[in-house]
């Protein structure tokens, strides 16, 4: 499996220098890759009831994805870049589109986009999409960027978007960038086999969660693609344990099929890039050591 780490930007401040430590430690301890999550909008509690509030709201410090991965482009020469992830329908499809061909041809070809649906009806608002059908849309975004990463003129008329004899240029170094899904609903489930290069999930790898996985890979077989072929990243929270806690999530993650695994260090008590980079330190020397 490849070890990456989840980008902790609700507790590392707004600074480029913190930034800049975090990563290009992440990436001399030999981290895969740094995962990082996408809002653009936090809705205020005192006005708005989600339950996802308690640990996102307008106080959260949140940096916008796609910019910050090309900073990270630009301090880094190894370390791959994961959306975690990109709420794809509240953008402009052919705008996401440009943007990661253009963090992918910065990084030299280290971009994988996680996309998702979302929850924050408050930013669909505000950015002027329609919550309502992001599911249904989502899957045609896909096909629309798919096609411009790998077509240099595309003609594309569907039922959301129309692209008449135009292209991107540069075109990405992966034709096309690896599109990774997240959520767990029977239908995302679906839209992964049909759709997906690999899927963060939302469960754990016991029973219940190799159920679904074995569902996400029948639907693949239905569509005629390889099942093995789509990857799965699991994830550990820092704070949930020890070393023998985390070794033990891990090889359950890779009994399950998982390609890939995440650290989250956040909601475990650290404070300043100092305690992540110490925590990620830690986690590398137990699972990878």
């Amino acid at each position: 499996m490849e070890v990456g780490v989840i980008f902790p930007q609700t507790e590392i401040e707004p600074d480029p220098l913190a930034i800049k430590d975090f990563a290009q430690a992440a990436e001399e301890m030999g981290y895969a890759y740094i995962f990082i999550a996408d809002h653009v909008l936090g809705a205020d509690p005192a006005h708005h009831d989600f339950p996802a509030l308690r640990t996102y709201n307008h106080r959260s410090v949140v940096h916008e994805t796609l910019t910050l991965m090309g900073y990270l482009a630009g301090i880094t020469e190894r370390i791959g870049l994961a959306t975690g992830i990109l709420i794809l329908p509240q953008r402009q499809t052919v705008l996401v589109a440009k943007q990661a061909a253009e963090v992918d041809v910065l990084s030299g070809g280290r971009l994988r986009l996680g996309i998702g649906v979302g929850w924050n009806t408050v930013e669909y608002e505000a950015l002027g999409e329609d919550f309502h059908n992001r599911g249904a849309r989502s899957a045609e975004q896909i096909e629309v960027m798919r096609a411009l990463w790998t077509q240099d003129v595309v003609d594309f008329h569907g039922k959301w978007h129309n692209i008449s004899h135009a292209g991107l240029n540069p075109l990405p170094v992966q034709r096309p960038i690896p599109i990774w899904f997240g959520g767990g609903a029977d239908r995302v489930v679906r839209r992964i086999g049909e759709q997906g290069d690999g899927w963060f999930p939302q469960f754990q790898p016991d029973s219940e969660g190799q159920e679904r996985i074995a569902m996400m890979r029948q639907f693949a077989k239905d569509a005629g693609r390889d099942p093995m072929a789509i990857g799965i990243e699991g994830r550990i929270p820092f704070g949930d344990g020890d070393p023998d806690i985390w070794n033990k999530a891990a090889a359950a993650w890779d009994e399950a099929g998982a390609t890939h695994l995440s650290v989250n260090t956040m909601r475990a008590g650290l404070q300043g890039p100092d305690q992540h980079i110490e925590a990620i330190r830690k986690f590398k020397d137990a699972v990878s050591g």
